[in-house]
């Protein structure tokens, strides 16, 4: 959203909503599993929103609050305003959205929201001169929307950059870019994955917070746009076994007094002390970030060797299997000079997730991490004995995950302590869930051969 000079986000937002006749404006927030929440109000409260805040039950809400302190307070970010597009091309009733900050009932921040985690390393980050921006790689799948035998059915067996003219799934994703660019949402690329009915969407960068409500609003848009066509959109890591999974492969670069902070035109490899240090804190933290950038029970199905997926700790500039790669910067200049780092998937809560990873690579700058060797080219992630190449690997399971992170001062501290007791307590209770089913593979392998 651009805001003219000399006008305050609250009454430009006042202005438009009456110019453009708005009827409805979307609160949005998000739980600490990444589960977008919303409610709407009228224009007529849209003032009083912005100086006193919405007061909502909070003990409804996973992670937030207990009965005994329910009342919290959704206050409206202004910078965030846009306009939704509207649903099947109607006109009828117009809205928009604001993402908001949450407070307790006194007006204090909110430990357990998530959108306040990651203003609070950011504001680290601006303390110490940087601003963190970040371009995500937003990979998901459509399906029928029946399942078949329980496993769903992909709308195409397309590969990389096919044209799948003989299927909805290229109007489907024209559309979901029409509505992105309408809510100012700029896209740098966009194609068919490697798998079947898999497709990327690649957001150009932002600011990291500005990011975390892009993907926020990216992932609601694609579920309803597929959903009007009649199909499934999911962000599941790993929907298909034997192909690779969704990631969300994230760019990242730090910004200092405008200029790129990991560029040094001097140093052989044109990476400076910054982004070395950078890449050695997410290299030295990656096992104990991993629970919070893959959260889910199935994000393990995903990485693991021999899918385009991360496996051992390492980096590298021209190996796709290393954790964290640094891409070739062509002819852009310094200002693209990136790391880009390989384990997230799109169903991580993206505010936690960027909170760690700024995290981990402001700990590595500060305290002087030594950068290890690069990986070579032709190492894959694992020996040719199975085993980690160099030794160091990303948990294996969420149950492995969750014990590096619950060691971890680095993410007790990024994440506070109400927000860090409560993933980790859920994240334990949903691993013990996992454990007492009975899969198909199960049956398929042992019922009648034991």
């Amino acid at each position: 959203m651009t805001i003219p000079e000399r006008e305050r986000p609250q009454d430009y937002v006042l202005r438009r909503v009456t110019e453009r006749r708005v009827r409805l404006i979307r609160l949005w927030f998000t739980d600490v599993a990444g589960q977008l929440k919303s409610f709407a109000i009228s224009p007529a409260e849209l003032e009083a929103a912005f100086t006193q805040g919405m007061v909502f039950d909070g003990s409804s809400i996973e992670g937030f609050s207990r009965i005994a302190e329910a009342d919290m307070v959704a206050v409206p970010d202004p910078e965030t305003f846009e306009l939704m597009p509207a649903r099947n091309g109607s006109s009828d009733e117009i809205s928009a959205r604001m993402f908001c900050d949450i407070t307790g009932a006194d007006g204090t921040r909110f430990d357990g929201d998530p959108r306040g985690v990651l203003r609070r390393v950011m504001d680290r980050a601006r303390d110490a001169g940087y601003t963190f921006y970040v371009a995500p790689e937003m990979e998901y799948f459509l399906f029928e929307p029946d399942r078949v035998d329980g496993r769903p059915v992909p709308l195409d067996a397309g590969s990389y950059f096919d044209l799948t003219t003989a299927d909805i799934a290229s109007d489907i994703r024209h559309r979901t870019l029409s509505a992105l660019e309408t809510m100012g949402i700029p896209v740098e690329y966009s194609f068919h994955e490697d798998a079947p009915s898999q497709h990327e969407i690649d957001l150009r960068y932002a600011d990291a917070l500005t990011m975390a409500d892009s993907v926020m609003t990216f992932r609601l848009l694609v579920r309803e746009i597929a959903f009007e066509h009649g199909v499934h959109a999911t962000f599941m890591p790993k929907p298909l076994a034997g192909v690779q999974g969704s990631g969300m492969h994230t760019h990242m670069s730090l910004f200092a007094d405008g200029r790129n902070a990991f560029s040094d035109e001097n140093s052989a490899d044109g990476l400076s002390d910054v982004a070395r240090g950078f890449v050695a804190g997410l290299l030295s933290h990656a096992r104990e970030i991993t629970a919070v950038t893959n959260q889910l029970v199935n994000s393990y199905k995903r990485l693991i060797a021999g899918y385009e997926a991360p496996v051992a700790i390492s980096w590298a500039r021209s190996n796709r299997a290393a954790l964290i790669r640094v891409p070739p910067t062509r002819n852009e200049g310094e200002e693209a000079t990136r790391v880009e780092y390989r384990a997230p998937d799109p169903a991580c809560n993206p505010y936690l997730a960027f909170a760690v990873i700024l995290a981990a690579g402001l700990k590595g700058i500060t305290e002087g991490y030594e950068l290890p060797p690069e990986t070579p080219p032709s190492i894959t992630g694992y020996s040719d004995h199975g085993g980690p190449a160099y030794g160091h690997h990303l948990p294996a399971s969420l149950d492995e995950a969750l014990d590096e992170m619950e060691g971890s001062a680095l993410v007790a501290e990024t994440l506070g302590q109400h927000l860090f007791r409560w993933f980790l307590r859920n994240k334990r209770r949903e691993w013990s869930a996992y454990q007492t089913q009975v899969t198909q593979f199960e049956l398929d392998n042992y019922f009648a051969a034991v």
